[in-house]
């Protein structure tokens, strides 16, 4: 590369053309609104300094549901404000109201949409895009084609809250069209590990190690079970991730009930 490139000042640019011009060894502009992932760490390493709106995320995990809440408990007051609701497409287990309640999310603003096959998932959780909700769509979507998800990434444009797609480890081997994408598998004690594969930007070669206690539960727990590091789980993918989410049998919207 000539030397007049590789010094090239964006300065001398107008501001409304330098505005839209991205330097390879930077991160790329996020043009739309961010929110807060709750973690300081993760916040500098993503483009806007948060979780993504008008786009698709894309998480990937060895084992489903372990990661899921952990990851994305910091943003829940955010996602929370106003009657904003959290919109979920098959998990793989029935959200457990009280462990949720932990993490500030109300049952009333919880929905639960189970469904069977992969071919009615992805239709709902493109539908749930198209509505342009507040708060969040997380879906799980393990046997889904990069295509679908191009498709789902063009819907999500237009989609003011972020939207979430969980997906097995294996899938990385894949391509996939969500601008961002990360690994995420339980480190030890209250930490999760987390790498980002894809990003607008520069390549993130650091994994990150994010203490992910619910902030009620800090409350009580004592410093003993706060420091401890004495338990952790598998990173090995499940031998059925590709099956995950198949649980469920109704296909119907449900919310989760107040606990009697």
């Amino acid at each position: 590369m000539p030397a007049a490139a590789r010094s090239f000042d964006t300065q001398h640019l107008p501001i409304s053309v330098r505005e839209s011009v991205w330097t390879g060894d930077d991160l790329a502009h996020q043009n739309h609104p961010t929110i807060p992932t709750g973690f300081d760490s993760l916040d500098a390493s993503l483009p806007g300094g948060g979780w993504p709106t008008r786009s698709l995320t894309e998480v990937l995990s060895p084992q489903a549901p372990l990661c899921e809440w952990s990851l994305l408990g910091g943003c829940i007051p955010s996602l929370m404000e106003g009657d904003g609701q959290i919109l979920l497409v098959s998990p793989p287990l029935p959200p457990h109201a009280g462990g949720l309640a932990q993490r500030g999310v109300h049952p009333d603003r919880l929905v639960w949409i189970r469904a069977k096959a992969p071919a009615d998932r992805l239709w709902i959780t493109e539908q749930l895009v198209k509505s342009n909700p507040r708060g969040a769509v997380m879906a799980w979507l393990p046997q889904a084609r990069a295509d679908q998800i191009r498709r789902l990434q063009v819907h999500a444009q237009s989609c003011q809250s972020p939207v979430f797609l969980f997906r097995p480890t294996g899938a990385q081997r894949e391509a996939s069209p969500a601008p961002l994408r990360l690994l995420a598998s339980l480190g030890t004690g209250w930490n999760i590990h987390v790498q980002i594969l894809k990003r607008r930007g520069t390549p993130c070669p650091d994994a990150l190690e994010l203490e992910a206690i619910p902030p009620q539960l800090r409350k009580v727990l004592p410093p003993r079970l706060l420091r401890s590091t004495s338990f952790s789980l598998s990173r090995e993918e499940a031998p059925d991730a590709r099956d995950l989410g198949r649980t469920a049998t109704i296909q119907h919207p449900q919310r989760i009930l107040h606990p009697h």
